[in-house]
């Protein structure tokens, strides 16, 4: 479903990717994980279109969507819950969730969606006319990630989704991730806590300064000794 290839991209003077090449089949969870400053947000944002690529090729669906802008790879079907959440704290949850479908325009089919949102996460249901800024971290995590399915997207990209909450919630949000992953939809994880991704992912890229230093199953890597002692804590 997405092939990058050879992916460098330089923030100024840092090389924040060198040579990067990883790929995400149809119906997989496939996660990237590695210290902070790997390069693992700015493989997604590359993605997204949200920084551009100084070489390389990012190849959707046989397409090649280097360089396109990032509101058009939503209508590609790419769709990216960011780190730090990023929820439009001075609208609702309903609001938030509108703002997810604005490539669509079918009203009903758009709150057809919504009543899936709710269903998926009764709690946002709850606080539907409530401020996101009111709402707790889980909750706006949530909210973030079900904005992003908003646009139905074949592809959901996910930052960072455990980052500052509590471990009974962690385990929450990871499985509806799942969830979302047998409902059809493919996943790219970003994930600090490489115990948990790698409990629910099919395969994983291991990153270190830019680089991508390990790749494969994985249970294999969660199970590899090295991979244990440096991002496992063990």
């Amino acid at each position: 479903m997405l092939v990058v290839e050879n992916l460098f991209v330089n923030y100024n003077v840092i090389k924040a990717l060198k040579d990067i090449s990883c790929k995400v089949d149809q119906g997989e969870i496939v996660a990237l994980i590695g210290a902070n400053g790997a390069g693992k947000t700015t493989i997604l944002n590359a993605i997204s279109g949200i920084v551009p690529a100084l070489s390389g090729t990012i190849t959707f669906q046989g397409e090649n969507i280097t360089g396109t802008p990032a509101h058009l790879i939503v209508r590609q079907g790419i769709s990216q819950v960011p780190e730090g959440r990023r929820v439009f704290a001075n609208m609702t949850v309903l609001e938030n969730l509108e703002m997810g479908a604005f490539i669509r325009s079918d009203s009903k089919a758009i709150k057809t969606e919504i009543d899936h949102v709710f269903q998926r996460f009764p709690r946002l249901g709850e606080r539907r006319k409530q401020l996101a800024k009111t709402l707790s971290g889980g909750e706006q995590q949530m909210l973030a990630m079900g904005r992003a399915l908003m646009s139905q997207p074949k592809l959901l990209l996910l930052d960072e989704p455990s980052m500052g909450l509590a471990p009974m919630l962690v385990e929450q949000i990871f499985s509806i991730i799942q969830e979302i992953n047998a409902s059809g939809t493919t996943i790219m994880l970003v994930e600090q806590n490489a115990n948990m991704a790698l409990s629910i992912a099919h395969r994983a890229y291991v990153l270190e300064t830019g680089e991508v230093v390990l790749s494969g199953d994985a249970k294999q890597l969660a199970e590899d000794p090295e991979v244990r002692k440096a991002y496992l804590g063990e």
